[in-house]
């Protein structure tokens, strides 16, 4: 219902919500929900994560049972093996990217308003734990403004980033007074916990002027060294205007009145989030996360499309002398400069991708951050195709054994990678190719008609079958024109005379099913149509069970078709547990 409601209703006409689904690891449903997304055309305005208990994790780590709870009256239901549950999780994840993890205990460890309520999920991104009716309040600081100095020798101006931090405090804090809320209860919960999250954006930009590699013990010091400068700051202003205007009204009931600590204006202070628009907007890398590409291609009206380059990159490459046109467009083809051997080692160390940080760097990095953020990290862990099961086991133990409060992960082409399938090959004596003769059309064949919604309009689609299964398509695309209709046409026609000529239907539905567009549709059962194309493949696919015929092959549904955007028609990519379009700046989770 809430997946269907948010897909019904867009944002200022254009974009589209997220949620974010998380469900006790002990509830007697948490099978279903860890395969929930399985069925790719499902839930697609959510992400998932299992929310984990530190009973639960020890568990796994003995390989013993654990309770099930029914929520309702907190009694026992049954048992599962934690290992087992664990080890499904994981193996997902690996798949499709999901179910992620959220440390729940970790959560409420930290939560400063224990009395008021339990914390029990996070926003879509995972980076502000909140109370039922809190409201987001996020800031970010570009880092990029406070490194002076040459490139890759730069310093950080600590008294400026004081300054900033100070002004982005007080600027966060007079928001939540101005704001108009859409609900008394979420007005309520908002001020009377006030809180705010002060973050930073640019961090794999600032890294790269002070000549400091992302994957490197010294990143990881630095980015302890920041957060923790940024909050001690942070909470001294809060305490600055606790003494002008009050501390927030649940103070007395908090960790910090009960126990006679700071008062503070805000509950929390410190949150990274993932900064997808805003970040495109500074033109700087995305919150923490390492560069997505050295350069690449953005999408731009009238279809033309405009070079990005990491303007640092340029910049040194100029000083340095080795830039080129044609060095640009090799990098643009590559979206790195791992192997270019025009770019110095020193520079290629320093200019590394998301998927050149090794998983492990990822988390440390994501750790770092989060020992001094009061509320959580946003940042995506970004594995190789090659990366193992165990691989992502590790790394979500990993995660919890360094003081992460969630992590999610994503395996390059485990979701934007279109199934390839293998061609059958036959064996042919040398001489002139065998020519296929499509079988002639009886004089009567039947037949069912379909009416799918597509992103173009309905779409009825006519599948004939005689005897030896499915014979034929036609698709008619209604009221609609143009080249919306001839290209059904043509794909049914080319349809036809690949069933008439003996190719099997299953063959056809694995090549259409799952190619997507810029402009899905929805049934009125809730299944997701991508494309045109993918209409035919589930129309064929249903014409075949519908006369008891079994498919040949089994779809691979472990991918997940994040497809075009539906802004400016560019790849989409994943990062920070988001579908983001680095070309335009459209996010799932804006």
């Amino acid at each position: 219902v809430f997946d269907a409601a948010t897909e019904a209703i867009k944002q200022g006409g254009t974009r589209r919500g997220a949620n974010m689904a998380i469900l006790r690891v002990d509830h007697p449903d948490i099978m279903s929900f860890i395969e929930a997304k399985q069925d790719k055309s499902k839930l697609t305005n959510f992400n998932i994560s299992v929310g984990v208990t530190e009973e639960f994790m020890q568990a796994v780590d003995a390989g013993a049972d654990y309770e099930l709870i029914n929520p309702r009256n907190g009694q026992p239901t049954g048992k599962l093996n934690a290992r087992e549950v664990f080890d499904r999780m994981v193996q997902l994840a690996w798949e499709g990217g999901e179910p992620g993890i959220v440390f729940l205990d970790r959560l409420n460890a930290d939560n400063p308003t224990p009395s008021v309520g339990e914390i029990e999920s996070t926003n879509p991104c995972g980076e502000q734990p909140l109370l039922p009716y809190e409201s987001c309040n996020l800031g970010s600081i570009n880092l990029t403004k406070i490194v002076t100095g040459p490139i890759t020798r730069g310093q950080v101006d600590w008294d400026a980033l004081a300054e900033i931090v100070r002004s982005a405090v007080r600027f966060l804090d007079n928001v939540i007074d101005m704001n108009c809320f859409p609900l008394t209860e979420i007005e309520q919960m908002t001020k009377g916990n006030r809180k705010i999250g002060l973050g930073i954006m640019g961090f794999a930009d600032a890294l790269i002027m002070l000549g400091i590699p992302y994957n490197s013990q010294q990143a990881v010091d630095m980015a302890e060294k920041l957060i923790g400068f940024i909050r001690d700051e942070a909470r001294k202003a809060s305490q600055q205007l606790a003494e002008e205007r009050g501390v927030f009204p649940n103070w007395d009931e908090s960790i910090y009145g009960q126990n006679g600590g700071m008062k503070l204006r805000n509950a929390t202070i410190t949150t990274i989030a993932p900064t997808g628009t805003i970040s495109i907007i500074a033109g700087v890398s995305s919150g923490v996360e390492p560069l997505f590409a050295v350069a690449f291609s953005r999408n731009v009206m009238d279809g033309t499309q405009l070079t990005e380059v990491n303007h640092l990159f340029k910049q040194l490459a100029h000083e340095r002398g080795f830039y080129s046109p044609e060095l640009i467009q090799e990098v643009v083809a590559r979206g790195s400069v791992h192997d270019v051997a025009e770019v110095p080692s020193d520079v290629r160390r320093l200019f590394v991708t998301a998927h050149e940080v090794s998983p492990e760097w990822h988390i440390r990095i994501q750790a770092a951050f989060q020992q001094y953020t009061d509320n959580a990290v946003s940042k995506t862990v970004n594995f190789p195709n090659q990366a193992t099961i165990e691989d992502v086991a590790h790394v979500y133990r990993l995660a919890y054994e360094l003081g992460c409060k969630g992590v999610t992960m994503y395996r390059d082409g485990s979701r934007d990678e279109q199934v390839m399938t293998t061609a059958q090959s036959y064996q042919t004596t040398p001489g002139k190719p065998a020519q296929l003769e499509p079988r002639p059309r009886p004089e009567i064949v039947q037949g069912v008609t379909r009416a799918i919604p597509t992103g173009c309009g309905k779409l009825y689609i006519t599948v004939n079958s005689d005897d030896g299964g499915p014979f034929e398509v036609f698709g008619n695309m209604g009221k609609a024109g143009g080249c919306a209709s001839s290209q059904t046409e043509a794909l049914a026609r080319l349809m036809s005379l690949a069933l008439r000529s003996g190719i099997d239907a299953s063959h056809l539905v694995d090549q259409l099913r799952g190619i997507s567009c810029h402009m899905p549709a929805w049934e009125r059962g809730g299944g997701r149509i991508l494309s045109c194309a993918d209409a035919f493949a589930k129309a064929l696919q249903r014409a075949m069970s519908d006369n008891g015929h079994q498919l040949s092959i089994e779809f691979d549904d472990s991918v997940s078709h994040l497809g075009a955007c539906p802004e400016c028609g560019s790849n989409l990519s994943y990062e920070s547990g988001c579908v983001t379009c680095h070309s335009c700046g459209y996010s799932q989770c804006d």
